[in-house]
């Protein structure tokens, strides 16, 4: 009887995880929960308390949160109460108290980069390429970027003191300035460009973003556009909701944009618009490139998608996840990937596959045979899994050796305050240009300057040297290889009159900065911005703008598509893989 009742006590016990499978399974989950969270605090406190050495105690549990972070994806992240207050920053607003200027360090000194206008730094004066001594009698000598920061940082109206040294200033000099809000706008730049259409750049997708956007919009109608141009490029996102609210001054009123999905239904939503369209019928088109990233691809995605806009420029960056954050004791958070966002058509466009890594740990793309084609609003062919695809495909076009060294070695922005204090005032940014004689003073300007570098052409005569010389052939061929290595040299002395036009672009874009600040960087560069030509062009071309909405200018190779532009068609390219 009492081996019958034990039997009869298991069975029950059976019969209960049977019908209550998940119960159990959530049970076991919670032991290994607690189980492993005993073992995580047991180690601290032995370590804590045997280690041979003084530990940071917050160091090593942040190490030991990030490296259980890690094997997730690199947007799931713990911020500790010290890095708040850069989060909120980056991430949520754009809001600090400070003088208006970006900083960078030199030889152990610290510079002025650049200069934001209407706040206290440039309205006393201040310019890029100033070195600033000490802020409030603190020398700056051995201090990093971090710590110059928060010595320029404070409360608004709070006063700060610096002491500058400035090239054609014989003595350093003091500069009293009394801290503003700083203000970051998400669009840094909006105005009429070529075929009087108006342009809008949308730097981030941050708190105001489609206000600012709106207000942008109402003023360029004013002058009657022919077109709108929306400026996402090397946008890396932001609020999703700021995104819906940016559409929906292009979309009709109740139309889906976009919807999340993730393993928790409670957090899956989808999200329409909700207003009437600010303007619903002007030609759309959207600048895109490799480091549009997240909230921009959900722009460009449903407006291509309800084939509202065309897209221009180059493969989108491929990041379909969203993130939610939440708040953890001692004023800390943590941010995690709760869902993956889908645009109207119905893709995702995430590019790489965090779930199922390389035995490396390393992340991999989304395989091609798992790309699917999905169809807009009128039938066109679109794909998932490998970021926003444009409807006309822009090369862009890497800068040459010469041109990186001389930005890199800042060669270019040393000239630019040299021609700052040489000339008191430039026209108008749009129209201008660097004469040919100014150029030729930037030639002399480089006689006694460093600026080496290697080209390509280089490196490859360098390996065929080293392959040659261990199979014991240079010998036999080194006659050939010195006369080579002659001439690249008499060619690389010639890069820079043969490459003149994009260090010119440069040059005018650094100059004009020293003017009209970022305003100017954007004027200066809209001649040489083959994307802007590109979609003046395509909405002045009524043919060809019904042409690519009806799918006409858009082809389909092995599950991916080969884009036309101006009746060639050209192949997207891949930008470098980001983690």
């Amino acid at each position: 009887m009492v081996i019958n009742k034990r039997y009869k006590k298991i069975g029950l016990i059976a019969g209960i995880a049977l019908l209550a499978g998940g119960a159990v399974a959530f049970n076991d989950d919670l032991f290994q929960i607690s189980k492993n969270l005993d073992v995580f605090a047991s180690v601290y406190k032995e370590v804590n308390i045997n280690y041979v050495d003084d530990i940071n105690s917050s160091k090593l549990v942040k190490t030991g949160v990030d490296a259980m972070l890690d094997g997730l994806d690199p947007y799931t992240e713990f911020v500790p109460e010290s890095e708040i207050e850069d989060y909120k920053l980056h991430y949520v607003s754009t809001q600090y108290g400070g003088i208006g200027t970006t900083i960078f360090l030199r030889n152990g000194k610290v510079f002025i980069s650049d200069v934001f206008s209407g706040f206290p730094a440039q309205k006393a004066d201040i310019h890029p390429g100033d070195q600033i001594v000490k802020i409030n009698d603190v020398d700056l000598s051995g201090k990093n970027n971090e710590q110059v920061s928060l010595l320029l940082k404070g409360s608004k109206g709070a006063p700060i003191k610096l002491l500058i040294k400035r090239d054609n200033t014989p003595q350093p000099f003091e500069k009293n300035l009394i801290r503003d809000e700083i203000k970051q706008p998400n669009v840094s730049y909006f105005g009429m460009v070529g075929g009087n259409m108006g342009y809008i750049k949308l730097d981030k997708f941050l708190e105001n973003s489609a206000s600012e956007v709106t207000n942008a919009l109402v003023t360029l109608k004013k002058n009657n556009p022919n077109g709108i141009i929306l400026d996402l490029r090397s946008n890396g996102g932001g609020i999703l909701q700021e995104a819906v609210k940016i559409v929906n001054l292009f979309v009709q009123k109740d139309v889906e944009i976009v919807s999340q999905k993730g393993k928790i239904k409670d957090k899956n939503f989808t999200y329409s618009t909700i207003n009437t369209p600010l303007e619903p019928n002007l030609p759309l088109t959207v600048l895109v490139n490799s480091h549009s990233a997240s909230a921009s691809e959900i722009v460009a995605g449903s407006l291509q998608d309800l084939d509202r806009a065309i897209i221009i420029g180059q493969r989108s960056y491929g990041k379909g996840l969203v993130q939610q954050t939440f708040n953890l004791p001692y004023n800390s958070l943590v941010k995690i990937t709760i869902a993956k966002y889908y645009v109207p058509s119905g893709r995702c466009i995430q590019a790489l596959d965090y779930t199922h890594r390389k035995d490396d740990g390393s992340v991999v793309k989304v395989a091609d045979s798992l790309i699917h084609e999905f169809k807009t609003k009128n039938g066109r062919s679109v794909f998932d899994g490998s970021g926003i695809y444009p409807d006309i495909f822009v090369k862009q076009e890497k800068f040459a050796n010469v041109t990186q060294a001389l930005v890199g070695k800042l060669l270019i922005f040393d000239y630019a305050t040299v021609y700052r204090d040489n000339h008191p005032k430039i026209g108008d940014t749009k129209e201008f240009t660097l004469s040919d004689a100014e150029y030729n003073d930037f030639v002399k300007y480089l006689a006694d300057k460093n600026y080496n570098y290697t080209t390509s052409s280089e490196k490859l005569l360098t390996s065929l040297k080293t392959e040659a010389t261990k199979e014991k052939q240079f010998n036999d061929i080194q006659a050939e290889y010195d006369i080579l290595k002659s001439k690249l040299l008499v060619s690389k002395k010639n890069d820079l009159q043969q490459h003149k036009a994009e260090i010119k672009q440069v040059l005018e874009n650094e100059i004009a900065s020293r003017y009209y600040f970022e305003r100017g960087r954007y004027e200066v560069n809209f001649k040489y911005d083959k994307e802007l030509a590109t979609a003046i062009k395509t909405m002045q071309d009524k043919v060809q703008l019904a042409s690519i909405l009806k799918g006409e200018g858009n082809y389909k190779v092995i599950g991916k598509p080969v884009l036309a532009m101006a009746g060639k068609k050209e192949t997207d390219k891949d930008p470098d893989d980001e983690q």
